[in-house]
């Protein structure tokens, strides 16, 4: 039975980001996917230069109108990374505008995930640049693009309220956040109510709930309250906890509730540790909420193993892109970030069939 996506995300020209992240491994792995560019960009941000464009609310609005009037909005996912359709930070003096999915990670910083302190990375390199006198730097402040995507969702669930919605909720991370704090609120109240699987970092989970994690068992507790925010998945995707394999890894957690055939519900948790990668990738976080798609798509009541097909995806296409990296740039150069591409379609196999290299512990 065919099963279609969904998928409002950003769009690059050359390159792996938002969609461009997304659609492909989905496609391998038998979904239909209708895509809704966000942005268009030429390339990532992490290049020394981009051009594109931004979609408004208004814009979108009327790509969905044009799918509704045709009556084939029949959908059986929505996976969306919101964080970088409005939080755009925008140099005034060069019209340029940065995306939160053109990410930036450095070792200290990034997991299998990709994601964390991405924009903050961003942010001070143009700060660092405002305070020389080049920029003036201000953030966009709009939150219709948000509201539309919940109109839109909610919409879609009344037509079919089997519907799963995949969320990033993207807010920032370290302590810092690098979108504006008028979209917290609407992430809080209108976006994580209506998801059904959201992959928050450490920090995000906090923002969200008002609760720090220090602990695994404080872990849990946040993880029950976004439970009791709307989301039946919950996957934390970076913590700060120390991991047990050693600092080379990062602790992630998951939580699933599950609708038992009597009506009860049970939850299983999980934890998983990852490797730190030595590279700055982009799209990764995409990539890996397309995954979590697939693979609870096809393990809906096993979170354990959908979580380690997941992150075995990003670690093969991961480790197969640092391979082409270091052999493209020679011996003792840094990768270039267009050798920093991911090997997408060279990682077809892995995407398909993932050998595990990573297993969760059930909590």
């Amino acid at each position: 039975m065919e099963c279609r996506v969904l998928s409002i995300q950003s769009h690059v020209v050359r390159g792996y980001v938002g969609n461009k992240s997304a659609s492909f491994p989905l496609q391998v792995l038998g979904f239909e996917v209708d895509s809704i560019n966000s942005v268009q960009f030429s390339n990532h941000t992490g290049y020394s230069h981009w051009k594109g464009q931004v979609l408004t609310a208004d814009e979108l609005h009327v790509l969905y109108e044009g799918i509704k009037l045709n009556n084939v909005n029949h959908y059986d996912y929505v996976l969306t990374a919101p964080g970088d359709h409005r939080g755009h930070m925008v140099i005034v003096a060069g019209l340029a505008r940065a995306p939160q999915t053109g990410m930036l990670c450095s070792i200290e910083c990034v997991s299998e995930r990709g994601v964390s302190g991405a924009w903050a990375l961003l942010y001070h390199h143009l700060e660092r640049r405002r305070k020389r006198g080049k920029h003036r730097i201000g953030y966009t402040r709009d939150t219709s693009f948000l509201e539309m995507v919940v109109d839109i969702v909610q919409e879609l669930k009344r037509a079919n309220p089997n519907l799963v919605y995949v969320c990033d909720p993207v807010l920032g991370d370290h302590g810092s956040m690098y979108v504006p704090q008028n979209l917290h609120p609407v992430y809080k109240n209108k976006v994580v109510p209506v998801a059904d699987i959201i992959t928050p970092n450490q920090f995000e989970a906090e923002l969200l709930t008002g609760k720090n994690i220090s602990t695994e068992k404080e872990a849990v507790e946040v993880m029950d309250l976004l439970h009791k925010m709307g989301p039946d998945t919950v996957v934390i995707t970076s913590s700060d906890l120390p991991p047990r394999l050693g600092d080379r890894f990062l602790v992630s957690f998951g939580s699933q509730r599950i609708l038992m055939p009597d009506g009860t519900r049970t939850t299983q948790r999980i934890r998983i540790e990852v490797p730190k990668v030595d590279a700055v990738f982009v799209g990764t976080g995409d990539l890996f909420a397309a995954m979590l798609l697939a693979w609870t798509h096809h393990y809906p009541t096993d979170l354990k193993t959908a979580c380690e097909k997941t992150f075995s995806v990003m670690h093969h296409v991961i480790q197969r892109t640092i391979s082409y990296a270091h052999e493209m740039a020679g011996p003792g150069r840094r990768p270039s970030p267009a050798q920093l591409e991911l090997r997408m379609v060279q990682s077809k196999a892995d995407i398909e069939d993932p050998a595990i290299v990573m297993e969760a512990t059930v909590l």
